[in-house]
């Protein structure tokens, strides 16, 4: 590998989309590849600073500040994107909607949609590898890994800003696919259970019902269409706790195919002789104000080709 140029001293201008966040969080995303710890050792010893003077990593960032970087060599690990450019660049045909505020992508399943828990790459890498002059690139919610459909990225703070605001107020419209185990009545049309996170001794996480410790969690249904032994049903969360459809539908006795944690064995191995080789769990839609023309938008992910060849495959039974 050939030597990089000499690293050269960077200013960095704040504008009003980084004003008002802190100059850590600002410098991680900025100076990708720097570690954390080494941006904290630069702030303490003065060789980060901010409009000439020294400066505290919870220093809140001003518009027209000037940020001053003395040289810092950062090593260039372009492995891991080369060998996941196949990922990168099937990511592109996943893009639903896209302009200068927003991303919105039809995440693939088994995808993470970031490093981290032993993943180099996540989704967000693999974007910033796809749109290297985008300054920002920030996940607006998440989705689990296995789940698939509609995740929202934005490409400015204060779009950012906007969504979480949505987000608390809940006027963001989140709508899912799930294809269930058993005949899921038309009468069952709300689940509200308290959910609590639990760590088991594996260091893996799983999510229970407990109605006295957990956190309210609130998930509405809608059958879509009954197959002999299964259900295609539609939810909305209410609440947007971990794993919340995943364990409502569990608890009910409606495990979701093909579902690691919470799924159910015989039905799940059912599945799996048709051909389902991931959690039928999909983000099929989302609803949101945009937040440049303030219209309310909807975007839609359509289902992956071997999720509807599965639902092919199923016999198709009467509502009742």
């Amino acid at each position: 590998m050939t030597d990089s140029p000499r690293p050269q001293v960077r200013f960095i201008t704040v504008d009003s989309e980084d004003a008002g966040q802190r100059i850590d969080n600002f410098l991680v995303k900025t100076l990708k590849g720097v570690p954390k710890s080494m941006l904290y050792r630069l702030l303490r010893k003065g060789e980060i600073r901010v409009n000439k003077k020294r400066t505290k990593p919870e220093y809140k960032l001003v518009d027209e500040d000037i940020i001053r970087v003395a040289p810092i060599r950062v090593s260039e690990n372009t492995n891991t994107v080369s060998t996941q450019l196949n990922v990168v660049a099937n990511l592109e045909k996943q893009i639903l909607f896209e302009d200068d505020r927003l991303i919105v992508i039809n995440k693939p399943s088994g995808m993470a949609v970031h490093g981290g828990s032993g993943l180099s790459f996540g989704l967000i890498e693999a974007l910033r590898a796809l749109r290297p002059d985008a300054r920002m690139l920030e996940l607006v919610h998440r989705l689990d890994r296995d789940t698939s459909g509609c995740l929202v990225v934005a490409k400015k703070r204060s779009a950012l800003r906007h969504l979480h605001e949505q987000l608390r107020n809940k006027t963001v419209q989140k709508f899912y696919h799930a294809l269930v185990k058993g005949r899921w009545s038309t009468k069952l049309t709300r689940v509200a259970e308290g959910l609590k996170k639990n760590d088991l001794k594996s260091g893996e996480r799983v999510v229970v019902v407990d109605n006295i410790n957990g956190k309210e969690s609130e998930t509405r249904f809608k059958v879509l269409q009954h197959y002999k032994n299964a259900t295609l049903v539609r939810a909305f969360p209410v609440t947007g706790r971990t794993h919340q459809i995943r364990v409502h539908c569990q608890t009910k006795g409606h495990s979701i195919a093909c579902d690691a944690k919470y799924g159910h064995e015989d039905f799940d191995l059912e599945m799996k002789t048709l051909g389902l080789k991931r959690l039928f769990l999909h983000a099929a839609s989302i609803e949101f104000i945009h937040p440049l023309s303030n219209e309310r938008i909807k975007i839609e992910a359509p289902l992956e080709p071997s999720l509807e060849k599965l639902l092919k495959k199923l016999t198709k039974a009467d509502v009742h």
